[in-house]
């Protein structure tokens, strides 16, 4: 039925000012995700979750701890598409079969700094922010900053409208991510 409500749009057919943005996507994957073609109903929705997600990629945390957030988050909200999407990312970028199966599991990670880092992102999800010390402490001692802690909320703010729009949206997993593909435990 979301099908129906959010069409899944072209460059031609997306709001006016939506199209130089999927134009964008388009040329960066070499395609158009579903999921941006849908988003694209809402420009500044669009436009919003790619701006906070470039800021992100911007912030204190590397690379690897960027996309540990983004897998313990999608796993978390049960995003089948981003999981797929940031699977992809984390062979791309060589990580360890072990972490990637331990995310995708939602389960602890192999290597003590990244999952305290997952532990710390589901103690924000958890609590709303109001993250108890001992977490913030455990974080911390794991090697992070203070500035790291808000790198969390600024990441998991943009990954939640990710998530939240792929959910609403019904969006597909793309041909290109289908050996990524993902579906909750039941």
């Amino acid at each position: 039925m979301t099908e129906h409500i959010f069409p899944t749009h072209t460059p031609e057919t997306a709001p006016a000012a939506a199209r130089s943005t999927i134009d964008g996507v388009r040329q960066a994957f070499g395609y158009l995700p579903v999921a941006v073609a849908r988003m694209a109903e809402s420009p500044e929705a669009l436009k919003g979750f790619l701006t906070a997600s470039r800021i992100f990629e911007a912030s204190g945390l590397d690379h690897l701890d960027r996309e540990v957030l983004v897998l313990t988050v999608a796993t978390h909200h049960e995003c089948h598409l981003c999981v797929a999407l940031h699977t992809a990312t984390l062979h791309r970028l060589g990580a360890a079969p072990e972490l990637i199966e331990a995310l995708r599991a939602g389960a602890p990670l192999p290597e003590r700094r990244l999952e305290a880092l997952r532990r710390f992102v589901l103690a924000v999800l958890a609590h709303r922010g109001a993250v108890p010390d001992d977490d913030v402490r455990a974080f911390l001692s794991a090697g992070y900053q203070p500035r790291h802690a808000l790198d969390v909320v600024l990441g998991i703010g943009a990954y939640t409208i990710s998530t939240f729009a792929n959910r609403l949206t019904a969006a597909p997993v793309d041909a290109p991510l289908a050996a990524y593909a993902w579906e909750p435990a039941a």
